[in-house]
C-alpha cells in the first residue's frame, strides 16, 4: 500500500510542469528632449513684391529699329545702349539746320557792321535818324534768326539723340515688343521693359490700430522706422525662407478709409535675383525683445475635446498626458507657451502603443527642425 501511494505521488510530481515568467516587456517608444530658444513676438502678413526700379523703354522719335544690343532676360549695364532708331533723315535735319545756323550768323554779323558804321558817321549828319533805326531794326531781326536757329538746332540734335534708347539704371530687361525692322514711334508703346530687383520691395498692410499701437510706443522712444525694433524674414510661395533679412522702408502718410488699414513697405537685398516682383509672400515680423520658450515637433502633438496635448515620459517612464498651450509654427516644430518645460521628454513615435500611467522603454531620437524626419540621436 505505501508503495502504492509513494508510486501515485512520485507520478504526480513528475508531471507538474515548471512555472513561467509571464510579464510583458515595457513598450519602446522614441521621445524628444524639449529644448527652449530665444523667441520673440510674432506675426505673418500677407504681402507682394515690387521691383525697386521699374521703366518702360519707350522711344520718343519715328523711325526704324536698326540695333538691339541685348539679350532678352538678360543682365544690362547702366548707360548700356540697348536700342537704335535708323539716325540718317535726324542727322540730315541736323546738318540742314547747322548751315541755317552759319548763315544767320553771318547775316547777323554784316547788320552788326553796319549798325556801327550807322552810328559812327550819324553824328556828323551822313544818316537820318530813319535810317539808323532801320540797321538798328536789321540788327535785332538778324540776331533774334541766329536765337531760332539754335533753338531749332538744338531740338534737331535732342531728335538725333533719342535715337539711341540707353538704360537709365542697372537692371534685367525683359521681352521687346518690337524687333529690328519694325517702324516704331511715340504712340507705339514700350518697346521693353527694364528692372532692378536688387534690393526688392515688399509692401503689406497694417490694421489702424496696430499701426497707431506701434507709432505710439517707438516715436516715443525716438525710433525711426529704419531702427524699429523687429526683425523681418520671408517666406516664398515653395514655403521656403528667404536667406536675406530686411527692414521697414516707408510708410504711408494716411489711412485707407475702405480697408481701415496703412501700407507699409518693407525692402530687402536680393543679390541673386530670386525673389522677382509680383510674387505673393508671406512677411515674417517678430520682436527684438525675446523669450524663453519651449520647442516640439510637430510629430508630438495630438488634439482632443480638452485641446493640444503631448504624452510626457517621467522620470519614472511611466507616461502621462500633459495639456499645453501653443504658439506659432516654426518650420516643423511648434512652440509651446505653457505646459512644458526645458528638458523635459515627449513622444514623438510609439503614442499608439501607450497610455497615461503605463511604464515605457523611452529611446532618444533627433528631430530635424525643418523637415520633422525623425532619426537616431548621435
Amino acid at each position: 500500500m505505501t508503495s502504492v501511494l509513494g508510486a501515485v505521488l512520485l507520478s504526480v510530481g513528475c508531471s507538474d510542469k515548471p512555472q513561467t515568467n509571464t510579464q510583458t516587456p515595457a513598450p519602446a517608444v522614441s521621445v524628444y528632449e524639449v529644448q527652449q530658444e530665444q523667441i520673440g513676438r510674432y506675426r505673418e502678413f500677407v504681402a507682394r513684391t515690387e521691383a525697386f526700379q521699374e521703366v518702360n523703354i519707350r522711344t520718343r522719335v519715328a523711325g526704324e529699329l536698326i540695333e538691339q544690343n541685348f539679350t532678352e532676360g538678360a543682365y544690362v549695364e547702366k548707360d548700356q545702349l540697348l536700342l537704335k532708331i535708323d539716325p540718317s533723315e535726324y542727322q540730315a535735319t541736323v546738318s540742314e539746320l547747322e548751315a541755317a545756323l552759319s548763315s544767320n550768323k553771318a547775316v547777323a554779323q554784316r547788320s552788326q557792321r553796319d549798325l556801327k558804321r550807322g552810328r559812327e558817321i550819324a553824328g556828323d549828319g551822313f544818316i537820318s535818324a530813319a535810317d539808323l533805326d532801320k540797321l538798328q531794326t536789321n540788327f535785332d531781326q538778324a540776331q533774334a534768326a541766329v536765337k531760332s536757329a539754335e533753338a531749332a538746332l538744338e531740338k534737331a540734335q535732342l531728335n538725333l539723340s533719342y535715337t539711341q534708347m540707353h538704360a537709365p539704371f542697372s537692371g534685367r530687361i525683359g521681352k521687346i515688343n518690337y524687333g529690328v525692322g519694325n517702324i516704331v514711334d511715340p504712340s507705339s508703346g514700350p518697346l521693353a521693359q527694364l528692372t532692378n530687383i536688387n534690393p526688392i520691395y515688399v509692401n503689406f498692410q497694417v490694421e489702424e490700430a496696430d499701426y497707431i499701437s506701434y507709432q505710439q510706443k517707438n516715436v516715443a522712444q525716438g525710433t525711426d522706422l529704419s531702427n524699429a525694433p523687429i526683425e523681418l524674414r520671408l517666406r516664398l510661395p515653395n514655403n521656403t525662407e528667404f536667406s536675406q533679412p530686411g527692414e521697414l522702408d516707408f510708410a504711408d502718410t494716411k489711412i485707407d478709409r475702405s480697408t481701415g488699414t496703412v501700407e507699409l513697405r518693407a525692402k530687402f537685398d536680393n543679390p541673386d535675383g530670386i525673389v522677382m516682383p509680383g510674387l505673393f509672400v508671406t512677411l515674417i515680423i517678430e520682436s527684438k525683445d525675446k523669450q524663453e520658450q519651449a520647442l516640439v515637433p510637430q510629430a508630438a502633438v495630438q488634439v482632443n475635446q480638452q485641446g493640444n496635448f503631448v504624452l510626457v515620459v517621467k522620470e519614472d517612464n511611466t507616461v502621462a498626458q500633459r495639456l499645453i498651450e501653443l504658439g506659432r509654427r516654426i518650420d516643423a516644430m511648434w512652440v509651446v507657451t505653457s505646459g512644458l518645460q526645458h528638458g523635459e521628454r515627449v513622444i514623438v513615435e510609439g503614442m499608439q502603443k501607450v497610455r497615461s500611467g503605463v511604464s515605457v522603454n523611452p529611446v532618444p531620437k533627433h528631430v530635424d527642425r525643418k523637415t520633422g524626419v525623425i532619426s537616431d540621436k548621435a
